[in-house]
């Protein structure tokens, strides 16, 4: 007998982002056949302390939770009546709670600000905790409504020397074949320093050859999942740049972006890379980062 589906979790706390989160994880459950778990994390007990005994008043912290989980089940079932939800109010800061609820996901979502940061902050420390530190992957959901929405029908994803058939490959494979949309495989190369662009060695063209290896490491990336996903529509891309700016503007023109994270075994410290943290602050659309565990040291990325 099979057990229970893991769910797609989201985050909320009342503020606009994560009622946009709701919306995209209620339609990410519903294109995957998975339930979804709403989950407030506050430590508003800390603060407001124990209710008195005699008294049937609840905390204003605990009613201000109550009613944000209700509200977003409710619109939930609104916009995707198909989708089984659960709720949850857990006392403990909203990082650390997403955190744990990540060993059980499928995977997590989260806004892109929370509620009472300041305006002029590109993304919420909780969003940006949980993105660098969970087990699986984590979806920050930015960007305008036309990618919200998934109107774009593309999925891309960011190619680096360690993603030859890597979970973040997988992960994109996984969702242009739910969205039915074309798959964006980018990977960049970089001329030397101060080569000029019609550099020419006696080996040969040597910016041709870099993109040669480029369009290479596409073809190795992909080519065992693909196999196992004939239907999606995939476009092999090598374009030269660094792979932040890259990513950041192609973005503009995807539904989702899909970004690999290494993380150490041990899983210490926050391991996000110089990619993922630029696509998060800065992408036109959701951001997946799917970690990938090593022991090595990460290398730098470009």
């Amino acid at each position: 007998m099979m057990g229970p589906m893991a769910p797609v979790v989201v985050g909320v706390d009342g503020s606009d982002a994560s009622l946009s989160a709701v919306d995209w994880a209620a339609d990410e459950a519903a294109r995957l056949s998975l339930p979804l778990r709403i989950v407030y994390a506050s430590l508003w007990e800390h603060y407001e302390g124990a209710v008195p005994a005699w008294t049937l008043d609840r905390p204003s912290g605990q009613v201000l939770a109550e009613n944000i989980v209700a509200a977003g089940a409710e619109r939930v079932r609104q916009r995707r009546p198909g989708v089984p939800v659960t709720t949850d109010i857990v006392a403990e800061d909203a990082a650390s709670a997403l955190l744990r609820e990540g060993h059980m996901a499928d995977v997590v979502v989260v806004g892109s600000r929370g509620r009472g940061e300041l305006a002029d902050l590109l993304l919420g420390s909780a969003a940006l905790v949980v993105a660098a530190r969970s087990s699986g992957p984590v979806i920050v959901v930015r960007g305008d409504r036309q990618a919200l929405e998934g109107r774009h029908g593309r999925v891309l994803l960011g190619i680096g020397p360690h993603d030859v058939d890597s979970p973040a490959v997988r992960f994109a494979f996984r969702e242009a074949a739910a969205r039915d949309a074309e798959l964006d495989v980018v990977c960049t190369w970089r001329r030397q320093l101060h080569e000029p662009a019609d550099h020419m060695a006696v080996s040969g063209d040597v910016p041709r050859d870099r993109e040669q290896r480029a369009a290479a490491l596409v073809d190795k990336a992909v080519e065992a999942v693909s196999r196992d996903h004939p239907q999606v529509l995939l476009r092999r891309t090598t374009l030269e740049g660094t792979a932040r700016k890259v990513l950041t503007e192609r973005s503009a023109a995807a539904d989702i972006l899909v970004v690999g994270a290494r993380r150490p075994g041990s899983l210490v410290g926050m391991e996000l890379g110089r990619v993922a943290h630029r696509a998060l602050h800065h992408a036109h659309c959701p951001v997946a980062v799917v970690p990938q565990h090593h022991d090595a040291p990460v290398p730098d990325e470009s």
